[in-house]
Parts: C-alpha cells; sequence; structure tokens
C-alpha cells in the first residue's frame, strides 16, 4: 500500500495573506514556514508571519487555521471585523452607568453585526492607526472585562458569519449538540477537581449561562438573516406535541450561538451590577470553559452543525422585511 501523501502547505514564503491578531484581520506576509511536528510528516503547517506596518517584534509564528488568503472578499471581512469591533466600542462608551432599574432588551447587538458584516470602508480607504484602536479598547475595558476568544474556536466563528451572511445560510435546528448540552459536558469535566463552595459557583455559572442564553438569543445573537427561521421556531415551540413545544432555547440552538454568547458577554456583564470579585470568577470560568472547547474532541463534537440553504422563498421573505 502507497504511503499517505504529506499534506501541502496552503501558504508559501513571501506569499501576502491576512493573519488574525485577537479579533481582527490585518495584512501579513509569510517569512517562513514549517510543519508543526517535524517527526510526523502528516502535522500541519505554522508559518512565521510579519504584520505590515507593525514592528519586527510582533512577528509571529501562527497555526494556519489564523491566515485567510488575500483576497477582496477577505479584504471585506477585514474591514467588517474592525467596523465590528470599533461599533462596539462607541456602544460601550455610549452606555449609561449602570442602574437598578431593570432595562428592555433590544436588537441593537444584532443590527450592529448584520451592519458590520454589510458595511466595507471605500477602496483606498486610510485604516485606522493600530494605537488608536488600542486607547478606544483600553477605555472600553474598564468598563467590562475583556474575554479573548481562542484562535481556533475565532476561526469557526468567522466560518458561521460567512455561512449566514454571505452564503445565505441556516444552522439546521434543533441542534444535535445544543448549548445546553455543551454547557453540561464542561460541568462534568470540571467538576470532580472542584471541591466545597468551588462546586455551588460552577453549578451557578452553569446555570447563570443557561439563562444568559435564552435571554439574549433573540435580542443580540442572531444575524438579520436568521430571525425569521426565529419567528418560525417560535411557532412551533407553542405548538403542543412539537418537536420543540417542550423545549427552551438553550437545548435548540447549538455550539455556533453559544460562541456568540461569549463573544457578547462583556458587553452583557456591563450592564449588571456584579461586584468585581464575581466578574474576575466568571472571567477565569470563561476562560477555561473556551480552552476546553478548542481542544479534541470537544471542538469536532460540539461545533459539526449543518448548515442549509432556506429556499428562494425564505429570502425573498427576509428581503422584503428589511425594505
Amino acid at each position: 500500500m502507497a504511503p499517505a501523501s504529506a499534506p501541502e502547505p496552503q501558504f508559501r514564503k513571501d506569499e501576502k495573506a491576512l493573519c488574525f491578531h485577537h479579533e481582527l484581520l490585518y495584512e501579513a506576509k509569510v517569512l517562513d514556514l514549517q510543519q508543526i511536528d517535524e517527526a510526523d510528516k502528516k502535522s500541519g503547517f505554522e508559518y512565521k508571519v510579519h504584520y505590515k506596518g507593525w514592528k519586527n517584534t510582533w512577528d509571529d509564528w501562527v497555526p494556519e487555521d489564523r491566515l485567510r488568503k488575500l483576497t477582496q472578499e477577505n479584504r471585506e471581512l477585514a474591514n467588517s471585523l474592525r467596523h465590528e469591533v470599533l461599533a462596539q466600542q462607541r456602544a460601550a462608551r455610549a452606555q449609561p452607568p449602570p442602574s437598578k432599574k431593570k432595562t428592555q432588551g433590544s436588537a441593537r447587538g444584532s443590527e450592529e453585526r448584520q451592519m458590520s458584516a454589510s458595511a466595507t470602508g471605500p477602496r483606498g480607504q486610510k485604516r485606522m492607526r493600530d494605537h488608536d484602536l488600542e486607547k478606544e479598547e483600553t477605555f472600553t475595558s474598564r468598563r467590562a472585562v475583556r474575554i479573548l476568544m481562542p484562535d481556533r474556536l475565532k476561526s469557526l466563528l468567522v466560518d458561521d458569519w460567512e455561512n449566514v451572511t454571505k452564503n445565505l445560510q441556516l444552522v439546521q435546528l434543533p441542534s444535535k449538540k445544543p448549548a445546553g448540552v455543551i454547557l453540561d459536558a464542561y460541568r462534568d469535566f470540571a467538576m470532580p477537581s472542584r471541591k466545597g463552595a468551588e462546586i455551588d459557583i460552577l453549578e451557578e455559572v452553569i446555570a447563570g449561562l443557561k439563562e444568559y442564553f435564552n435571554k439574549s438569543l433573540g435580542r443580540i445573537l442572531l444575524y438579520r438573516f436568521e430571525r425569521e427561521q426565529f419567528y418560525d421556531l417560535h411557532q412551533d415551540m407553542e405548538k403542543p406535541g412539537s418537536e420543540v413545544s417542550d423545549k427552551a432555547l438553550v437545548d435548540i440552538y447549538g455550539g455556533e450561538h453559544l460562541l456568540r454568547l461569549f463573544v457578547s458577554m462583556p458587553e452583557l456583564i456591563a450592564q449588571t451590577n456584579m461586584d468585581t470579585q464575581a466578574v474576575n470568577r466568571l472571567r477565569e470560568e470563561l476562560s477555561a470553559m473556551t480552552n476546553w472547547l478548542q481542544k479534541e474532541p470537544q471542538c469536532s463534537e460540539f461545533f459539526k452543525s449543518t448548515y442549509v440553504s432556506p429556499g428562494q422563498a425564505y429570502i425573498d421573505k427576509v428581503r422584503s422585511s428589511t425594505t
């Protein structure tokens, strides 16, 4: 039997590409490449990149899934991500101090997400200086906890965004691995290492995330293209005997929407009266959870949702509702 062929690198030395650094995509140049494990010829590749306009001290070795080809479509994606980050920062800056009054939820987050998905700057628009962006990030971090998403999960979020907003596809519902199942799996994983009050805290965090998911999904976690599906789902949930009649949203939507919740958590936390100790505890738990989710076998098991095309009638209905 012929030996399995070694994988080919997707990027070449001196090739220009786009590379993720935290939430944003930056233009970069591949300086070098190597296999992750030289002893394993089937292992993937990692690349040393130089970010355009950055000092050489920022040069870094990155895995292949942080790189994107330098196409017009990916340039638009980079621009949209930047718009989204800036929109979130401006929204946080404009928020009044949290009050004890119960505030009404809004669809602002989802609308910003849709606007950022479709907005692209004019050709030749000058990119904001990185230190200006960092100053805004520093200001925002004083108002909300910052939760860094591992690169692997970040890549899944980008793929999810492209499937829904560009390919006009929807996640098939109910999910085979809903968010509630994922949260329970993490609880079961983490529980043996906890003692005493730590067990109660873990249970409280899991229950709180489920509640956040149910309350915020229809308000800030959906893209505009998904809203008709959400409305149809709610009608099915009210029909006795339907597949989803006895389920909560956290038991219907899956991993991709759970990741969207994690991205929105800083904004949600900023609107609560949680004390510093509670915020730090939640941040630590979310960081541990996302780190666990990026690893195998969890990543492959929980993020394999099927995206389907809803048909022209659905697309026409969405377009008519937004005109």
